[in-house]
């Protein structure tokens, strides 16, 4: 099948009763959804070849209207459910006063990273389905499977997983983020047997935090988890693992712009912070002469709207390149080791500063923290450490780079420190390293 909406029929032959989501105390069956989804697509037929956008929401009405859009032959563009009306003006605009490169773009994804530019990511169909086979090949999705979906549904780490749920004619339950906790858990006394779930790092992190007593409750329950769009710190690694003993957790390398490349389960006897394990069926990467990351393969953007030349910047043939780091092991796995932006040179050392917030984290007291580069009036500039503590915690800068110096190399060791009541981060949990500039 060369498009999700195929299998959607085939669903809906094959499983008609099956509960295909689950939102807000609403359901609808394989039946029903198609239903819904043929009745709008009837609506949309005049945006034939057209980008429809559409503001995003956490409901069974979002993924209708997705569904049917592709059905229409039009192009979904997914935005920010909160975005200012004149944004949203503009936006559509824009996506209406240029032509789309050919029948096979199926959405298009917007992401800022931490440019704070908004970026047109072309997605195709066959990029889709591409996307898909990946994760049910490599992840073991199922069709008995209940996939928990809390992130929003227009980026591609929590969008990407109704793919492999409906080719497998799945459950998907759809919940309005994490800030309600107790939500994400009754979900669990749903009457499935096999849940599996997408987290960001910085979720993962505060259920850890705060919860760690209900997720092993939900231990034998929960077939695997994925996590992916920011680096996962050890710590929370190992922590995880001792909680869920017998869950596959899952650290994905992927991107809008790449889709989704490798995936590696660090609770098989290996529990390692930068290894994303080998490539997918669908997929591949390469480590070029500067250290840097290029995937090839079926998974790839069509390119940025209505920019052919930043698209030329990181396309070459049927290669992305990307702005990540990283290393293939003797094992063919790929290691990332950080962001070519966010080394850090400091007397000619070139650092990441992941390394140096992954040893902050593994003292005593540390809930969160960032490094980062600073002006100094002496040595030009220095690293700064800017951590959150536990409550009650009392925090010494001096005790920090006494625990730090028997962790790291010297030169690594931050010359600043300071103590602040949270860490700054993007939308999807990675650290906002711009806003400590």
């Amino acid at each position: 099948m060369n498009r999700i909406e195929e299998y959607l029929f085939n669903d809906a032959e094959l499983f008609p009763d099956r509960t295909a989501i689950i939102c807000g105390g609403k359901s609808v069956n394989y039946s029903e959804l198609l239903a819904r989804v043929v009745r709008r697509a009837e609506e949309l037929r005049q945006f034939r070849n057209h980008v429809v956008p559409f503001r995003t929401s956490q409901s069974i009405d979002f993924l209708v209207e997705y569904f049917a859009i592709h059905l229409a032959g039009a192009v979904a563009a997914p935005l920010e459910k909160d975005m200012p009306s004149d944004r949203y003006e503009e936006l559509s605009s824009f996506l209406s006063t240029r032509s789309i490169p050919g029948s096979e773009i199926a959405d298009i994804l917007f992401t800022t990273g931490t440019t704070g530019k908004p970026k047109g990511v072309m997605i195709s169909h066959g990029a889709i389905v591409a996307n898909g086979e990946n994760l049910v090949e490599s992840q073991g999705f199922s069709h008995d499977l209940a996939f928990v979906i809390c992130g929003p549904l227009n980026h591609i780490g929590s969008l990407s997983k109704v793919y492999p749920v409906i080719m497998q004619g799945a459950t998907l339950c759809i919940l309005e983020g994490l800030k309600d906790m107790d939500a994400f858990f009754r979900t669990f006394e749903l009457p499935y047997d096999r849940f599996a779930t997408f987290l960001v790092p910085a979720s993962i992190r505060m259920l850890l935090r705060f919860c760690s007593a209900s997720l092993m409750k939900i231990a034998d329950k929960l077939e695997f988890v994925e996590t992916g769009a920011a680096p996962m710190y050890q710590s929370d690694m190992e922590e995880l693992c001792r909680i869920l003993p017998h869950t596959r957790l899952y650290n994905t390398y992927a991107s809008t712009e790449t889709g989704i490349i490798s995936t590696f389960n660090y609770n098989a006897g290996e529990c390692i912070a930068s290894c994303l394990g080998t490539r997918m069926k669908n997929s591949g990467f390469r480590i070029c002469d500067d250290s840097t990351i290029s995937c090839f393969g079926k998974t790839l953007m069509s390119g940025y709207f209505g920019d052919d030349e930043l698209s030329a910047s990181v396309m070459s043939g049927n290669e992305i390149h990307t702005a990540d780091l990283g290393r293939c092991d003797s094992r063919g796995r790929l290691h990332i080791i950080g962001r070519k932006d966010d080394l850090i040179n400091l007397g000619g050392f070139k650092l990441s500063p992941v390394e140096i917030e992954n040893a902050a984290l593994s003292a005593p007291g540390i809930v969160d923290c960032i490094c980062t580069e600073v002006p100094d009036v002496i040595a030009g500039s220095a690293l700064k450490l800017f951590v959150v503590v536990e409550k009650g915690f009392e925090f010494s800068p001096r005790k920090m780079a006494a625990f730090l110096k028997t962790r790291l190399e010297p030169y690594k060791v931050p010359l600043k420190y300071a103590q602040v009541d949270k860490i700054e981060r993007t939308f999807n949990g990675k650290l906002n390293r711009t806003f400590y500039k």
